[in-house]
C-alpha cells in the first residue's frame, strides 16, 4: 500500500472535513495548517481560537503539497499520525469492522466514513496488505479517521480468534452465501469481516467466522464494491439490532 504523503516530519491531511476533524481531535498532534486566504477566513469562523500555526498558501503550493490529483479545497493540515491502538484496547467494544487485505485507501477511507456514521468502535486490518494512514485515506473518510480507531495486527486469523474468545460474533460477508445478514445480526457484540475486491475473504479468514452472510440485493448485479457493501451491511446490522 502507498505510504502517507509527508511534509517534513508530518503527514499531510487535506480537504475541509478532514482538516476540521483533525484540528478538533485531541489525540491528533497538529504542527501547522496551510490554507488559501478564502479557506483561512472560513476556518476562522469554523474553528475560532486556533492554537496551531496557520500559513497562508497559494492554491498551487497546496497542489504540490497534497498531490496533483488531490481535491484539497484550499486547506491542508500537517500532523503526526494518530497513536497506535492495540486489539487489547477493544475489550469494551460492541461493533468492529475487520478488513481482509483491503488495500485501496479510497475504499478504506469510505469504509471509515460509514463506520463513523454507524457508530462502529474500531476498524481492524493487517499491518501488511492494509492501507496506510494518508491524505487520500483521510479525504475519503471525510473526518471518519479521527473518530474510528484503526487497529493494525500482524495476523488476522489470530485477531479474529481473539475477538471470538471475547464474545464477538464474527460475520464474514460473502455475496454467494445463502444466509441473509439480518438473520444473525441481532447480537450484542459483532465483528463484521469484509474481503478484498475480487478475491473476497481468504480461506483462513472464512474459517474464523461464525457465519458467512450475504446482503440481499434485488437487482441484476449481485455484488457491491467493498465500501458500498460495508455501508449497506452496517445499515442492516443497525436495523436488526433495533428490532
Amino acid at each position: 500500500a502507498p505510504g502517507p504523503r509527508r511534509a517534513g516530519d508530518g503527514t499531510v491531511l487535506y480537504g475541509w472535513h478532514s482538516a476540521l476533524a483533525a484540528l478538533a481531535n485531541p489525540a491528533r498532534i497538529v504542527h501547522k495548517v496551510l490554507a488559501t486566504r478564502n479557506a483561512a477566513d472560513r476556518l476562522a469562523e469554523a474553528a475560532p481560537g486556533l492554537a496551531v500555526p496557520l500559513e497562508i498558501a497559494e492554491p498551487r503550493a497546496l497542489d504540490r503539497l497534497a498531490g496533483p490529483d488531490a481535491v484539497h479545497q484550499g486547506i491542508a493540515v500537517v500532523a503526526d499520525p494518530l497513536p497506535e491502538v492495540a486489539i487489547e484496547d477493544l475489550s469494551e467494544a460492541r461493533l468492529v469492522l475487520v478488513l481482509d487485505q483491503v488495500t485501496d485507501p479510497h475504499n478504506v477511507g469510505a469504509i471509515l466514513r460509514s463506520a463513523a456514521a454507524f457508530g462502529a468502535d474500531a476498524l481492524v486490518m493487517t499491518e501488511r496488505h492494509g492501507a496506510a494512514e494518508s491524505g487520500v485515506l483521510a479525504k475519503a473518510a471525510s473526518g471518519g479517521l479521527e473518530h474510528v480507531p484503526i487497529v493494525r495486527v500482524t495476523n488476522l486469523a489470530r485477531a479474529l480468534a481473539w475477538l471470538g474468545e471475547r464474545g464477538f460474533v464474527r460475520l464474514g460477508l460473502d455475496s454467494e452465501n445463502s444466509v441473509p445478514i439480518e438473520a444473525v445480526a441481532a447480537v450484542e457484540r459483532m465483528a463484521l469481516v469484509l474481503g478484498a475486491e475480487g478475491k473476497g475473504l481468504r480461506r483462513l479468514t472464512r474459517a474464523h467466522c461464525d457465519h458467512l452472510v450475504r446482503l440481499d440485493v434485488p437487482g441484476a448485479i449481485r455484488s457491491l464494491n467493498v465500501s458500498n457493501a460495508a455501508a449497506v451491511a452496517l445499515y442492516a446490522v443497525t436495523r436488526a439490532r433495533r428490532c
